[in-house]
């Protein structure tokens, strides 16, 4: 029987819950030359024809913030040894910027992002669907953090955005995706005993 040639690892959960950092915590699990990290952030749809206004009034929780017809057919392009030109996303302006990057195929497909698992055309293309869990209170705190240092907003504006938004999208979407997860993951890429399932589980997938 031919091995597999590549898999499709999902990654899911609340906002800065450390889904990218368990992202990355694959790539040094020895496993680096071998994976790519595709983030779904960058794959928010361009809000550039709105005004500044309108664009902080867009609820970029909700699954049709995302592009999702595009990013499921990267995934796919990549899963059939295409390359990609991975769109980027400036989050200070909430545009896409105009450049893209090249993104070459892998045999391990990382897609992180809070509402990968949430959306079916995205879920149908995973092997392995990972749930990061991670307390509100904590996720909220390292989002107060973020978005603050990184991203230009304040206080006030992260828990308007969170009140709104965030909390009733979680709600209704994020934590019910749960559900489809074959792993769920407490404390995101500090969990090295999950670490080890992953990795192992890639290895079955790829042996197949």
């Amino acid at each position: 029987m031919q091995s597999k040639k590549n898999v499709v690892i999902g990654i899911a959960g609340p906002a800065a819950s450390g889904k990218s950092l368990l992202a990355r915590s694959l790539v040094d699990q020895g496993l680096k030359e071998r994976v790519v990290i595709i983030h779904a952030d960058n794959y928010y749809k361009d809000q550039s024809k709105l005004s500044t206004e309108e664009r902080s009034n867009v609820n970029y929780d909700h699954p049709k913030s995302i592009d999702n017809a595009l990013l499921a057919t990267h995934i796919t392009d990549l899963v059939s040894g295409k390359s990609i030109n991975m769109p980027e996303y400036d989050y200070l302006s909430n545009i896409r910027k105009n450049e893209s990057v090249l993104i070459m195929p892998h045999q391990i497909i990382v897609l992180e992002g809070f509402l990968t698992l949430a959306i079916k055309e995205l879920r149908q293309l995973m092997d392995i669907k990972i749930y990061v869990d991670t307390p509100l209170d904590i996720c909220l705190m390292r989002r107060i953090r973020r978005d603050v240092l990184e991203r230009g907003r304040n206080t006030n504006q992260v828990l308007y955005q969170y009140n709104k938004y965030v909390r009733p999208m979680f709600l209704k979407y994020i934590e019910p995706s749960k559900k489809y997860a074959h792993i769920i993951v407490p404390k995101g890429g500090k969990n090295k005993v999950a670490l080890d399932m992953i990795k192992s589980r890639i290895s079955e997938i790829l042996k197949k």
